[in-house]
């Protein structure tokens, strides 16, 4: 696994040498090209200037920034350089939380931290088990791919995970969706509800989380290949809905039980 970052965490007095892994599998994405349809060759993605229509090479673009319609202010390299923050290659601990504290729609990305050499494990391994101890996570700051992120360190097994998180102002409110109201549930309905809910609760480790949209793609490549005949299978959208919702919590839970029973 080779390292996509390499810096250190500051956490007070104490420097730990560490270097960060991307924690997700990109070789499992089923990646497509795109193709002329009459040849089948290869279209590539040719950068053309909307102003001149001319092709334009790697080095002639800049980086501009739109502040009025159609009104851009350019930044070089150089600019960009320029911006010299302490986190380039700290990660400074400001502060610890509870990780059930920060809401799931604030995280990213997820990556892993590891010590970078002999020397740090043993400051690697005793910040490790502190935030284990404390069930805290260090909230710090880096700045990776010409960004700056918020970024949260947990403990993981004999290691650390670090997940990138979103900033405040890059969520939707949720106050904006229309027709977002409250409607008093029925009673009955309520506590059939809940007790659906009940009987289809499990550990997080017993969901089965294959990917089964990627394993059909797959297959259907596969008989693309093979030159076989594709069958379309039916859909949920083709099944008739249930319309009274009693009925349809009643006979949820009967199928809940069914499938605990068997299980």
């Amino acid at each position: 696994m080779r390292a996509i970052w390499k810096g250190h965490i500051q956490f007070s007095l104490v420097t730990i040498p560490i270097e960060v892994y991307s924690a997700v599998e990109k070789k499992s994405e089923i990646k497509f090209k795109q193709l002329h349809n009459e040849d089948h060759g290869a279209v590539g993605y040719d950068k053309v200037c909307r102003s001149c229509n001319k092709k334009v090479p790697y080095g002639d673009i800049v980086k501009g920034y739109e502040y009025q319609p159609d009104q851009f202010v350019v930044l070089e390299k150089e600019d960009f350089d320029a911006i010299k923050l302490k986190s380039n290659r700290i990660i400074e601990i400001e502060a610890f939380v509870d990780i059930n504290e920060v809401h799931p729609s604030r995280f990213e990305a997820v990556y892993f931290i590891g010590p970078n050499g002999d020397v740090a494990l043993k400051t690697y391994s005793l910040f490790c088990q502190t935030l284990k101890n404390s069930g805290k996570a260090g909230v710090g700051r880096l700045i990776l791919r010409d960004k700056e992120d918020v970024v949260l360190l947990t403990s993981h097994e004999n290691g650390m995970v670090m997940y990138k998180l979103r900033y405040p102002h890059e969520l939707r409110s949720i106050s904006d969706i229309p027709d977002l109201g409250v409607a008093e549930p029925d009673e009955k309905q309520l506590k059939l509800a809940e007790t659906l809910v009940e009987s289809l609760t499990t550990t997080f480790e017993e969901i089965d989380f294959e990917d089964r949209y990627r394993d059909a793609l797959m297959e259907l490549v596969e008989q693309k290949v093979a030159g076989k005949e594709i069958i379309a299978l039916p859909t949920a959208e083709d099944e008739k809905p249930v319309v009274d919702i009693m009925d349809a919590l009643k006979a949820s839970i009967e199928n809940a039980k069914k499938v605990k029973k068997g299980a």
